[in-house]
Protein backbone atom coordinates (compact mmCIF):
# COMPACT_ATOMS: atom_id res chain seq x y z
CA UNK A 1 0.00 0.00 0.00
CA UNK A 2 1.18 3.49 -1.19
CA UNK A 3 1.78 5.82 2.18
CA UNK A 4 1.01 9.55 0.88
CA UNK A 5 3.34 12.38 2.10
CA UNK A 6 2.14 15.69 1.48
CA UNK A 7 0.30 17.23 -1.81
CA UNK A 8 1.82 15.59 -4.93
CA UNK A 9 4.69 13.18 -2.84
CA UNK A 10 4.18 9.65 -2.75
CA UNK A 11 6.69 6.98 -0.53
CA UNK A 12 8.27 4.53 -2.87
CA UNK A 13 7.76 0.36 -2.93
CA UNK A 14 10.51 -0.73 -0.91
CA UNK A 15 9.64 -4.03 -2.32
CA UNK A 16 11.85 -4.89 -5.55
CA UNK A 17 14.35 -2.25 -7.67
CA UNK A 18 14.16 0.72 -4.78
CA UNK A 19 15.12 -1.68 -1.86
CA UNK A 20 18.10 -3.03 -3.43
CA UNK A 21 19.36 0.46 -4.46
CA UNK A 22 18.72 2.06 -1.01
CA UNK A 23 20.66 -0.68 0.98
CA UNK A 24 22.96 -0.55 -1.89
CA UNK A 25 23.33 2.98 -0.98
CA UNK A 26 23.11 2.97 2.38
CA UNK A 27 26.11 0.53 2.77
CA UNK A 28 28.34 2.38 0.50
CA UNK A 29 27.62 5.73 2.60
CA UNK A 30 28.30 3.63 5.51
CA UNK A 31 31.80 3.23 3.97
CA UNK A 32 31.97 6.49 2.94
CA UNK A 33 31.83 8.05 6.23
CA UNK A 34 34.34 5.65 7.66
CA UNK A 35 36.46 6.92 4.86
CA UNK A 36 35.62 10.84 4.63
CA UNK A 37 36.04 10.90 8.64
CA UNK A 38 39.64 9.01 9.22
CA UNK A 39 41.31 10.49 5.93
CA UNK A 40 41.32 14.34 7.58
CA UNK A 41 42.78 12.53 10.68
CA UNK A 42 44.85 10.84 9.10
CA UNK A 43 45.76 13.86 7.46
CA UNK A 44 46.66 15.72 10.78
CA UNK A 45 48.84 13.44 12.10
CA UNK A 46 51.01 13.08 8.76
CA UNK A 47 50.66 17.45 8.56
CA UNK A 48 50.31 20.16 10.50
CA UNK A 49 49.84 22.67 7.45
CA UNK A 50 46.23 23.27 7.03
CA UNK A 51 46.47 24.25 3.18
CA UNK A 52 47.70 20.72 2.74
CA UNK A 53 44.52 18.76 4.84
CA UNK A 54 43.23 21.17 2.90
CA UNK A 55 44.43 19.85 -0.62
CA UNK A 56 42.94 16.74 0.65
CA UNK A 57 39.56 17.75 0.44
CA UNK A 58 40.11 19.78 -3.18
CA UNK A 59 41.05 16.72 -4.65
CA UNK A 60 38.28 15.16 -3.46
CA UNK A 61 36.15 17.64 -5.89
CA UNK A 62 38.34 18.60 -8.83
CA UNK A 63 37.49 15.13 -10.48
CA UNK A 64 34.07 17.01 -11.34
CA UNK A 65 35.50 20.05 -13.02
CA UNK A 66 38.11 17.61 -15.23
CA UNK A 67 35.53 14.52 -15.84
CA UNK A 68 32.24 15.55 -14.17
CA UNK A 69 30.07 16.33 -17.65
CA UNK A 70 32.07 13.45 -19.66
CA UNK A 71 31.03 10.92 -16.82
CA UNK A 72 27.17 12.24 -17.84
CA UNK A 73 27.47 11.52 -21.21
CA UNK A 74 28.68 7.83 -20.51
CA UNK A 75 25.90 7.66 -18.16
CA UNK A 76 23.46 8.20 -20.81
CA UNK A 77 24.85 5.70 -22.97
CA UNK A 78 25.48 2.56 -21.07
CA UNK A 79 23.42 -0.04 -18.77
CA UNK A 80 23.51 2.39 -15.81
CA UNK A 81 22.93 -0.51 -13.50
CA UNK A 82 26.43 -2.14 -15.03
CA UNK A 83 28.34 0.88 -14.63
CA UNK A 84 27.34 1.70 -10.94
CA UNK A 85 28.22 -2.04 -10.10
CA UNK A 86 31.87 -2.07 -11.81
CA UNK A 87 32.18 1.38 -9.96
CA UNK A 88 32.31 0.14 -6.75
CA UNK A 89 33.93 -3.46 -7.48
CA UNK A 90 37.00 -0.73 -8.75
CA UNK A 91 36.61 1.43 -5.45
CA UNK A 92 36.66 -1.61 -3.18
CA UNK A 93 39.58 -2.60 -4.60
CA UNK A 94 41.74 0.59 -4.29
CA UNK A 95 40.34 1.20 -0.76
CA UNK A 96 41.62 -2.15 0.22
CA UNK A 97 45.17 -1.52 -1.02
CA UNK A 98 45.34 1.63 0.40
CA UNK A 99 44.47 0.54 4.02
CA UNK A 100 47.15 -2.14 3.19
CA UNK A 101 49.44 0.60 2.61
CA UNK A 102 48.53 2.72 5.81
CA UNK A 103 49.26 -0.88 7.60
CA UNK A 104 52.17 -1.27 6.28
CA UNK A 105 53.24 2.46 7.04
CA UNK A 106 53.56 3.75 3.81
CA UNK A 107 50.71 6.55 3.93
CA UNK A 108 51.79 10.24 2.67
CA UNK A 109 49.96 13.28 2.00
CA UNK A 110 50.51 12.60 -1.48
CA UNK A 111 48.93 9.26 -1.60
CA UNK A 112 45.93 10.74 -0.09
CA UNK A 113 45.59 13.25 -2.65
CA UNK A 114 45.92 10.57 -4.99
CA UNK A 115 43.29 8.69 -3.50
CA UNK A 116 40.87 11.23 -2.82
CA UNK A 117 41.23 12.52 -6.69
CA UNK A 118 40.81 8.90 -8.04
CA UNK A 119 38.05 7.97 -6.15
CA UNK A 120 35.78 10.89 -7.45
CA UNK A 121 36.49 10.75 -10.66
CA UNK A 122 35.43 7.42 -10.77
CA UNK A 123 32.22 9.03 -8.55
CA UNK A 124 31.26 11.20 -11.69
CA UNK A 125 30.60 7.92 -13.41
CA UNK A 126 28.92 6.37 -10.43
CA UNK A 127 26.66 9.38 -9.18
CA UNK A 128 25.04 10.21 -12.68
CA UNK A 129 24.46 6.94 -13.15
CA UNK A 130 22.60 6.49 -10.23
CA UNK A 131 20.14 9.78 -10.58
CA UNK A 132 19.46 8.39 -14.12
CA UNK A 133 18.66 5.21 -12.89
CA UNK A 134 16.43 6.19 -10.36
CA UNK A 135 13.52 7.32 -12.45
CA UNK A 136 13.15 3.75 -13.97
CA UNK A 137 12.30 2.19 -10.55
CA UNK A 138 10.06 4.54 -9.39
CA UNK A 139 6.88 6.56 -10.60
CA UNK A 140 7.13 10.29 -10.88
CA UNK A 141 5.21 11.10 -7.79
CA UNK A 142 7.46 8.46 -5.58
CA UNK A 143 10.92 10.67 -6.36
CA UNK A 144 10.76 13.45 -3.87
CA UNK A 145 9.98 10.34 -1.07
CA UNK A 146 12.74 8.21 -2.77
CA UNK A 147 15.64 10.82 -2.97
CA UNK A 148 14.53 11.63 0.58
CA UNK A 149 14.62 8.03 1.94
CA UNK A 150 17.97 7.66 0.33
CA UNK A 151 19.39 10.34 1.55
CA UNK A 152 17.91 9.87 4.75
CA UNK A 153 19.36 6.80 4.72
CA UNK A 154 22.64 7.98 3.63
CA UNK A 155 22.50 10.10 6.59
CA UNK A 156 21.69 7.55 9.13
CA UNK A 157 24.59 4.92 7.69
CA UNK A 158 26.93 7.90 6.91
CA UNK A 159 26.62 10.22 10.13
CA UNK A 160 24.63 8.63 13.20
CA UNK A 161 26.51 4.93 12.62
CA UNK A 162 29.39 5.41 10.50
CA UNK A 163 31.34 8.68 11.45
CA UNK A 164 31.24 8.01 15.41
CA UNK A 165 32.70 4.70 14.53
CA UNK A 166 35.48 5.91 13.67
CA UNK A 167 37.53 6.75 16.54
CA UNK A 168 36.88 3.22 18.39
CA UNK A 169 38.25 1.65 14.65
CA UNK A 170 41.08 3.72 14.80
CA UNK A 171 42.29 2.56 18.06
CA UNK A 172 42.17 -1.04 16.34
CA UNK A 173 44.97 0.37 13.74
CA UNK A 174 45.11 3.21 11.63
CA UNK A 175 43.89 1.09 8.05
CA UNK A 176 40.91 -0.31 9.90
CA UNK A 177 38.65 2.39 8.70
CA UNK A 178 39.37 2.01 4.84
CA UNK A 179 39.47 -1.64 5.00
CA UNK A 180 35.61 -1.72 6.46
CA UNK A 181 35.26 0.83 4.01
CA UNK A 182 36.13 -1.21 1.08
CA UNK A 183 34.16 -4.33 2.45
CA UNK A 184 30.98 -2.00 2.10
CA UNK A 185 32.00 -1.17 -1.54
CA UNK A 186 32.11 -4.88 -2.59
CA UNK A 187 28.67 -5.59 -0.80
CA UNK A 188 26.96 -1.98 -2.73
CA UNK A 189 28.20 -3.59 -5.78
CA UNK A 190 27.01 -7.13 -5.09
CA UNK A 191 23.58 -5.67 -4.32
CA UNK A 192 23.69 -2.96 -7.73
CA UNK A 193 24.20 -6.13 -9.60
CA UNK A 194 21.18 -7.73 -8.85
CA UNK A 195 18.92 -5.08 -10.18
CA UNK A 196 16.94 -5.90 -12.89
CA UNK A 197 18.61 -4.96 -16.39
CA UNK A 198 16.08 -2.84 -17.67
CA UNK A 199 17.10 1.05 -19.06
CA UNK A 200 14.96 4.39 -19.13
CA UNK A 201 13.50 4.87 -22.19
CA UNK A 202 15.86 6.61 -24.61
CA UNK A 203 15.20 7.87 -27.95
CA UNK A 204 18.18 6.47 -30.50
CA UNK A 205 20.95 8.68 -30.67
CA UNK A 206 21.22 10.42 -34.09
CA UNK A 207 23.85 9.59 -36.60
CA UNK A 208 27.06 11.20 -36.20
CA UNK A 209 26.24 11.93 -32.71
CA UNK A 210 29.43 11.92 -30.90
CA UNK A 211 30.03 12.90 -26.96
CA UNK A 212 31.08 16.19 -27.26
CA UNK A 213 27.65 17.11 -28.72
CA UNK A 214 25.79 15.09 -26.34
CA UNK A 215 27.54 17.05 -23.98
CA UNK A 216 26.62 19.82 -25.36
CA UNK A 217 22.97 19.27 -25.27
CA UNK A 218 22.96 18.37 -21.74
CA UNK A 219 24.65 21.97 -21.08
CA UNK A 220 21.72 23.53 -23.69
CA UNK A 221 19.12 21.88 -21.66
CA UNK A 222 20.04 23.18 -18.54
CA UNK A 223 20.47 26.65 -19.46
CA UNK A 224 17.18 26.80 -20.83
CA UNK A 225 14.88 25.31 -17.54
CA UNK A 226 15.70 28.74 -15.58
CA UNK A 227 14.86 27.13 -12.69
CA UNK A 228 17.49 24.41 -13.20
CA UNK A 229 19.50 27.44 -13.95
CA UNK A 230 18.79 29.59 -10.84
CA UNK A 231 19.33 26.71 -8.46
CA UNK A 232 22.84 25.72 -10.25
CA UNK A 233 24.07 29.13 -9.61
CA UNK A 234 23.01 28.83 -6.08
CA UNK A 235 24.57 25.90 -5.48
CA UNK A 236 27.25 26.54 -7.21
CA UNK A 237 28.09 29.32 -4.93
CA UNK A 238 27.21 27.50 -2.08
CA UNK A 239 29.78 24.95 -2.68
CA UNK A 240 32.85 27.11 -2.65
CA UNK A 241 31.73 27.91 0.99
CA UNK A 242 31.01 24.38 1.51
CA UNK A 243 34.36 23.43 0.28
CA UNK A 244 36.01 26.28 3.13
CA UNK A 245 34.23 24.54 5.88
CA UNK A 246 34.77 20.80 5.47
CA UNK A 247 38.43 21.64 4.81
CA UNK A 248 39.09 23.25 8.11
CA UNK A 249 36.24 21.28 10.42
CA UNK A 250 38.91 19.04 11.61
CA UNK A 251 41.29 22.33 12.65
CA UNK A 252 38.01 24.12 14.25
CA UNK A 253 37.00 21.21 16.63
CA UNK A 254 40.20 19.56 17.02
CA UNK A 255 42.13 23.29 17.20
CA UNK A 256 39.91 26.07 17.53
CA UNK A 257 37.78 24.44 19.99
CA UNK A 258 40.58 22.08 21.50
CA UNK A 259 37.57 19.57 21.68
CA UNK A 260 39.95 16.23 19.99
CA UNK A 261 38.43 13.73 18.07
CA UNK A 262 36.00 12.96 20.51
CA UNK A 263 34.22 16.51 19.51
CA UNK A 264 34.96 16.13 16.11
CA UNK A 265 33.25 13.02 16.16
CA UNK A 266 29.92 15.01 18.19
CA UNK A 267 30.03 17.74 15.77
CA UNK A 268 29.51 15.35 12.77
CA UNK A 269 27.13 13.36 14.21
CA UNK A 270 24.86 16.43 15.25
CA UNK A 271 25.12 17.38 11.82
CA UNK A 272 23.84 13.98 10.74
CA UNK A 273 20.98 14.17 13.09
CA UNK A 274 19.88 17.57 11.87
CA UNK A 275 20.13 15.58 8.10
CA UNK A 276 17.85 12.61 9.45
CA UNK A 277 15.18 15.11 10.68
CA UNK A 278 15.40 17.43 7.55
CA UNK A 279 14.87 14.23 5.49
CA UNK A 280 11.94 13.46 7.20
CA UNK A 281 10.34 16.90 6.90
CA UNK A 282 11.11 17.54 3.23
CA UNK A 283 8.34 16.10 1.58
CA UNK A 284 5.36 18.35 3.69
CA UNK A 285 8.17 21.30 4.13
CA UNK A 286 8.17 21.79 0.17
CA UNK A 287 4.55 21.14 -0.39
CA UNK A 288 3.99 24.18 1.54
CA UNK A 289 6.65 26.29 -0.02
CA UNK A 290 7.74 24.93 -3.61
CA UNK A 291 11.01 23.84 -4.53
CA UNK A 292 12.94 27.17 -5.60
CA UNK A 293 11.39 28.91 -2.10
CA UNK A 294 11.99 25.78 0.17
CA UNK A 295 15.74 26.18 -1.03
CA UNK A 296 16.00 29.97 -0.99
CA UNK A 297 14.60 29.32 2.71
CA UNK A 298 17.18 26.70 3.35
CA UNK A 299 20.38 28.68 2.31
CA UNK A 300 19.17 31.67 4.80
CA UNK A 301 18.63 29.45 7.71
CA UNK A 302 22.01 28.25 6.99
CA UNK A 303 24.23 31.40 6.53
CA UNK A 304 22.55 32.05 10.40
CA UNK A 305 24.08 28.40 11.47
CA UNK A 306 27.47 29.00 9.73
CA UNK A 307 28.36 32.37 11.49
CA UNK A 308 27.38 30.95 14.68
CA UNK A 309 29.68 28.22 14.12
CA UNK A 310 32.29 30.99 13.24
CA UNK A 311 32.32 32.26 16.43
CA UNK A 312 30.90 30.27 18.96
CA UNK A 313 33.74 29.38 21.52
CA UNK A 314 31.87 26.41 22.77
CA UNK A 315 30.77 22.63 21.15
CA UNK A 316 27.14 22.69 21.97
CA UNK A 317 27.08 25.79 20.06
CA UNK A 318 28.76 24.52 17.40
CA UNK A 319 26.54 21.30 17.50
CA UNK A 320 23.59 22.92 17.54
CA UNK A 321 24.69 24.96 14.23
CA UNK A 322 25.90 21.70 12.32
CA UNK A 323 22.45 19.98 13.22
CA UNK A 324 20.58 23.23 11.95
CA UNK A 325 23.35 23.23 8.77
CA UNK A 326 22.06 19.14 8.32
CA UNK A 327 18.82 19.97 8.40
CA UNK A 328 18.22 22.86 5.79
CA UNK A 329 21.29 20.85 3.63
CA UNK A 330 18.96 17.84 3.26
CA UNK A 331 15.79 19.94 2.17
CA UNK A 332 18.32 21.76 -0.36
CA UNK A 333 19.68 18.99 -1.56
CA UNK A 334 16.07 16.35 -1.78
CA UNK A 335 14.59 19.04 -3.70
CA UNK A 336 17.49 20.04 -6.59
CA UNK A 337 17.77 16.76 -7.68
CA UNK A 338 14.01 15.86 -7.28
CA UNK A 339 13.86 19.05 -9.89
CA UNK A 340 16.22 17.45 -12.08
CA UNK A 341 14.70 14.16 -12.33
CA UNK A 342 11.48 15.75 -13.07
CA UNK A 343 12.15 18.40 -15.54
CA UNK A 344 14.53 16.70 -17.89
CA UNK A 345 14.27 14.55 -20.52
CA UNK A 346 14.79 10.87 -20.11
CA UNK A 347 17.20 10.44 -22.07
CA UNK A 348 19.31 13.32 -21.01
CA UNK A 349 19.18 12.69 -17.30
CA UNK A 350 22.29 12.05 -17.07
CA UNK A 351 24.18 14.68 -18.96
CA UNK A 352 22.00 17.16 -17.71
CA UNK A 353 23.27 15.61 -13.87
CA UNK A 354 26.37 15.97 -15.00
CA UNK A 355 26.30 19.80 -16.55
CA UNK A 356 24.32 20.86 -12.97
CA UNK A 357 26.96 18.57 -10.55
CA UNK A 358 30.20 19.86 -12.72
CA UNK A 359 29.22 23.14 -12.29
CA UNK A 360 28.08 23.18 -8.52
CA UNK A 361 30.55 21.35 -7.66
CA UNK A 362 33.35 23.37 -9.52
CA UNK A 363 33.65 25.98 -6.82
CA UNK A 364 34.25 23.56 -4.35
CA UNK A 365 38.11 23.12 -4.77
CA UNK A 366 38.53 26.61 -5.18
CA UNK A 367 36.45 26.83 -1.60
CA UNK A 368 38.89 24.20 -0.13
CA UNK A 369 42.20 25.98 -0.60
CA UNK A 370 40.45 29.48 0.26
CA UNK A 371 39.79 27.99 3.76
CA UNK A 372 43.16 26.25 3.95
CA UNK A 373 44.65 30.02 3.19
CA UNK A 374 41.99 32.11 5.44
CA UNK A 375 42.78 29.77 8.50
CA UNK A 376 46.55 30.00 8.04
CA UNK A 377 46.89 33.85 7.73
CA UNK A 378 43.21 34.83 10.33
CA UNK A 379 43.06 31.73 12.25
CA UNK A 380 40.82 28.42 12.52
CA UNK A 381 37.89 29.63 12.63
CA UNK A 382 37.49 31.84 9.40
CA UNK A 383 36.68 29.42 6.87
CA UNK A 384 33.77 28.86 8.57
CA UNK A 385 33.18 32.74 7.61
CA UNK A 386 34.13 32.94 4.41
CA UNK A 387 31.35 29.59 4.03
CA UNK A 388 28.86 32.66 5.03
CA UNK A 389 29.56 34.78 2.86
CA UNK A 390 29.23 32.67 -0.14
CA UNK A 391 25.89 30.84 1.21
CA UNK A 392 24.84 34.71 1.16
CA UNK A 393 25.83 35.72 -2.69
CA UNK A 394 23.97 32.24 -2.81
CA UNK A 395 20.89 33.41 -1.72
CA UNK A 396 21.13 36.53 -3.47
CA UNK A 397 21.74 34.81 -6.77
CA UNK A 398 19.18 32.30 -6.46
CA UNK A 399 16.00 35.42 -6.08
CA UNK A 400 15.92 35.78 -9.86
CA UNK A 401 14.72 31.69 -9.76
CA UNK A 402 11.66 32.37 -7.74
CA UNK A 403 9.40 33.83 -11.11
CA UNK A 404 9.85 29.91 -12.06
CA UNK A 405 8.88 28.47 -8.66
CA UNK A 406 7.31 24.95 -9.62
CA UNK A 407 5.29 22.93 -7.40
CA UNK A 408 5.94 18.90 -6.02
CA UNK A 409 5.39 17.35 -8.83
CA UNK A 410 4.02 18.84 -12.06
CA UNK A 411 5.59 21.90 -13.21
CA UNK A 412 3.82 24.00 -15.06
CA UNK A 413 6.70 26.46 -17.34
CA UNK A 414 6.72 24.28 -19.85
CA UNK A 415 8.63 21.24 -18.39
CA UNK A 416 10.21 18.24 -20.08
CA UNK A 417 8.83 14.82 -19.43
CA UNK A 418 10.59 11.93 -17.48
CA UNK A 419 9.53 8.45 -18.39
CA UNK A 420 9.66 6.05 -15.40
CA UNK A 421 9.27 2.46 -17.03
CA UNK A 422 8.43 0.19 -14.26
Amino acid sequence: MTVVEGAGVRAPEWRGGFGRLWTAAVFSSFGDALRGSALPLLAATLTDRPLLIAAVTACGYLPWIVFGLLGGAVADRVDQRRAMWTVDALRGVLVACFAVAVALGHASIGLLIALAFTLTTLQTLFDNASTALLPALVDREELTGANARLMTGQRVAGGLLGAPVVPLLLVAGAAVPFAADAATFLVAAALVASLRSTLPDRKPRPPGSTLRREIAEGLRTLAADRALRGLCAATALCNVGVGALIAGMVLLVTGWLDAGTAGYAAAMTAYTVGGLTGGVASGRFVARLGRVRAVLLAGTAQIGALLVMGSARSLGALAGAMAVFGFMGMVWNVQTTTLMQERAPAGQLGRVSAAFRTLAVAGAPLGALLGGAVATAWGLNTPALLAALFFVLSVLSLIPALPADVPVVAPDDDPTEVHAPR
